[in-house]
């Protein structure tokens, strides 16, 4: 019989514009610290945080909106949803190499095991999956 029991567990708050990225990560990083992946798994960690500022970034640059970050973890994969006002979905751009911007979502794509968009009736979220390597989880 499947052990159907499941712990989650999350976490929510809004970055306004004029907070930036860097509170964002510095709020991530504390909490990936109690589900202690910044000992067991930080090269995880490392693209977690990369994610959080370059979702982040995206909604105050490109939706000229307040970021609504949320972390969830359930046992499998730490989903890190990023929600902001703008109903216009992202749509990866092609390399360029010779513009500073434009790389987001390449990075998202590069570093999470997998990610996605939903459309909402008051804007757009973006979710991000990553899973820590195994070793990391018989930490836990």
């Amino acid at each position: 019989m499947a052990d159907m029991s499941m712990r989650a567990v999350g976490w929510a708050r809004s970055f306004p514009v004029s907070s930036g990225a860097r509170e964002g990560r510095r709020w991530a990083r504390e909490h990936l610290d109690s589900l202690e992946w910044t000992a067991h798994a930080p090269e995880t960690v490392d693209d977690v945080l990369l994610t959080v500022s370059e979702l982040i970034t995206n909604a105050h640059v490109h939706a000229h909106s307040d970021a609504q970050l949320i972390l969830t973890w359930d046992s499998r994969c730490l989903h890190v949803s990023v929600h902001d006002s703008d109903p216009d979905l992202p749509t990866p751009r092609a390399l360029d190499t010779t513009s500073p911007g434009g790389r987001g979502l390449a990075l998202v794509d590069a570093l999470a095991t997998d990610w996605h968009t939903h459309e909402q009736p008051d804007g757009k979220t973006v979710t991000a999956c990553f899973t820590p390597p195994t070793e990391a989880l018989s930490g836990r």
